[in-house]
């Protein structure tokens, strides 16, 4: 009966420490648009760590035209609640659409960064690039404050999905901005990929 109970105990512990929470703070590209929460890729994302032997417990906090100032907002509150062992920040796109300065955005995305770091949760940054509606010189500085706020931070930074399922016409909604359900599960396994280098934390 001892040995029943050592064991349990162990099979417990073991899962306790390997278990870890993820929280993806995004916007309409992570929250699963026109579609249900079930089939966006982010609840798609602990099948794919399974299938690397791994527990991931995935909370989508990502809103629909959330900018980095609402997931700024936010944030604090979310780390309380959930307590992450780590955060996906996918946030910048409707920043961008708005035309907000890059400064503004590097700023929030700092300022998520240290509270994270703060709550003792790993950041990771998605790189988010945007249609060249402002002009090639916005453009460019826009998409340039993510590689040089995470390399300021020695935050890891993966790449932007959609500009690969952009490709595939078939997976695109016809607003021509986001992904249709068909494309979530690859999409899953492509920020499963990318994040796994970085797990477990």
């Amino acid at each position: 009966m001892i040995k029943r109970f050592s064991l349990l105990f162990s099979l417990l512990l073991s899962f306790s420490v390997s278990a870890q929470t993820l929280l993806v703070l995004g916007d309409s590209l992570s929250a699963g648009y026109q579609m249900s929460a079930e089939e966006a890729w982010p609840s798609l994302i602990p099948d794919e760590f399974a299938k690397r032997e791994q527990t991931v417990r995935v909370i989508n906090a990502s809103v629909s035209g959330d900018t980095s100032g609402n997931g700024l907002a936010k944030l604090p509150a979310l780390l309380q609640e959930h307590q992450p062992t780590s955060v996906l920040i996918e946030l910048g796109a409707n920043d961008g659409l708005r035309g907000f300065p890059p400064n503004v955005l590097k700023t929030n995305l700092s300022q998520m960064i240290a509270q994270i770091e703060a709550s003792g949760a790993k950041t990771i940054v998605m790189q988010i690039r945007v249609p060249p509606n402002y002009g090639k010189r916005y453009q460019t500085l826009f998409e340039d404050v993510y590689p040089q706020i995470t390399k300021e931070t020695g935050t890891p930074l993966i790449p932007f999905f959609l500009e690969q399922v952009i490709l595939n016409q078939d997976w695109m909604m016809s607003d021509g901005l986001h992904p249709k359900p068909v494309a979530q599960p690859w999409i899953a396994e492509f920020v499963a990929t990318q994040l796994e280098p970085y797990f477990p934390l």
